[in-house]
C-alpha cells in the first residue's frame, strides 16, 4: 500500500511535467482494442434485439474489466517475483499513463494558440480534436466555450477520477476506472446501434463517477479560492446548476468552472448534424475570451494537485495508523 501511494505520487509528477509522449503505446489503446474485438464477437453470439443486446453488453463489461485489470495485475506479479523494484517502476509508469493532466492542458491550449495565430477556422479544427460536437459552424465564442467545457469535464474523467481510484486501489484501481470510462466513450450512446448494447457500460460509468465527480467539484471550488478565481461564485453556481445535464455527473465540474471564471457555458449544440437542446450553466458576468482556456487549464492543474495532496495525506495517515 505504501509502494502504491509512492508510485502514484511519482507517476502524477511525471504526468504533470511530461504528459503522454505520442510515440509511446498507451494502455487505453489496448483497452479500446479489447472492447472493439469483444463487441464484434458478442454481437455474433447474442441475438439482436433488446434482451440479447443488453446481455451482450453486460458480458462485454465483465470481460473487459477482467482483461483490463487482469493483464496489468499479472505483469506486476511476475515482475515482483523477479525483483520488487521492477514491479514498483512499472506501477509508476502505469500511474503516469493513467492520468491525463498534461495532455488535457496541451491539447486545449492548441485551441487558444490556433485562434491567436491562424484565426477562427484553425480554432475550429483544433477544438474538433477534443470535443464530440460539430465544430464547422462554431463562432469564436463557441470554440472557446467548447474548449473550456472539455477542460472542465475531463478534469474529472481524465485526472481526478483516476486519481481517486488509484489512491483507493493503486494502479489496478486506475485500470478498472479507465476500462469503465473507455467502454462508456465507445458504446455508451443512446443511438440506434448502442441503445441496448451500451446500457450496462453507461450505467456503470455513471456509478463509477458518482463520488469522483462530486469530490472533483469540491476540490475545484477550493482550488478556485486558492488560485485567485471567483471561488464564491463557483460555489454558488455549483449548488444551482450541478444538475443541468442529462448525465448525473457531468455538470458538477462544468458548473464550478463557469462560476470560477464568471462566464456562461453549455447551451444548445450540434452533434452529428442534430441540434441538442441543453440549458446554460453559469451566469455571463463577463464575455468569454481566449484567455479563459488558459485559465481553465490552470484551474485543472490546481484541482488535481490539491486532490493529490489532500487524499494522499489522508491515505498516508491511515497507513501510518495501521
Amino acid at each position: 500500500m505504501v509502494q502504491s501511494l509512492a508510485a502514484l505520487i511519482i507517476g502524477s509528477i511525471v504526468d504533470f511535467i511530461l504528459g503522454d509522449p505520442r510515440e509511446l503505446w498507451h494502455p487505453v489503446q489496448g483497452i479500446g482494442w479489447v472492447i472493439s474485438r469483444l463487441e464484434k464477437i458478442l454481437r455474433r453470439l447474442f441475438p439482436a434485439g433488446r434482451r440479447g443486446e443488453r446481455w451482450a453488453g453486460a458480458v462485454l463489461v465483465v470481460l473487459t474489466l477482467l482483461v483490463s485489470v487482469g493483464v496489468p495485475a499479472l505483469l506486476l506479479f511476475f515482475l515482483s517475483l523477479v525483483h520488487p523494484l521492477l514491479s514498483f517502476l512499472l506501477s509508476c509508469i502505469f500511474c503516469w499513463q493513467l492520468l491525463a493532466a498534461r495532455s488535457l492542458r496541451t491539447e486545449s491550449l492548441k485551441v487558444e494558440e490556433a485562434l491567436e495565430k491562424e484565426g477562427l477556422e484553425a480554432g475550429r479544427r483544433a477544438v474538433s480534436m477534443i470535443v464530440g460536437r460539430d465544430t464547422r459552424d462554431l463562432t469564436e465564442e463557441g470554440v472557446i466555450k467548447a474548449a473550456v467545457e472539455t477542460v472542465a469535464e475531463n478534469t474529472s474523467d481524465g485526472v481526478t477520477a483516476p486519481l481517486f481510484y488509484m489512491i483507493l486501489a493503486g494502479p489496478l484501481g486506475g485500470f478498472a476506472y479507465k476500462a469503465v470510462n473507455t467502454m462508456d466513450s465507445m458504446v455508451g450512446y443512446k443511438n440506434e446501434k448502442y441503445r441496448y448494447f451500451g446500457t450496462c457500460a453507461a450505467r456503470l460509468d455513471d456509478a463509477a463517477n458518482f463520488i469522483p465527480a462530486r469530490l472533483s467539484a469540491l476540490f475545484m471550488t477550493a482550488a478556485a479560492f486558492l488560485a485567485g478565481y471567483d471561488g464564491k461564485n463557483a460555489w454558488r453556481i455549483l449548488k444551482r446548476d450541478r444538475k443541468k445535464h442529462k448525465s448525473p455527473n457531468a455538470a458538477h465540474t462544468e458548473a464550478v468552472m463557469a462560476g470560477a471564471l464568471d462566464v456562461q457555458l453549455a447551451g444548445d449544440a450540434w452533434y452529428f448534424g442534430k441540434l441538442v437542446r441543453k440549458p446554460f450553466i453559469g451566469d455571463g458576468i463577463r464575455p468569454i475570451e481566449r484567455q479563459d482556456i488558459r485559465r481553465a487549464c490552470r484551474l485543472e492543474y490546481a484541482t488535481a494537485l490539491l486532490q493529490l495532496l489532500v487524499l494522499g495525506a489522508l491515505k498516508a495517515a491511515v497507513l501510518f495508523m495501521l
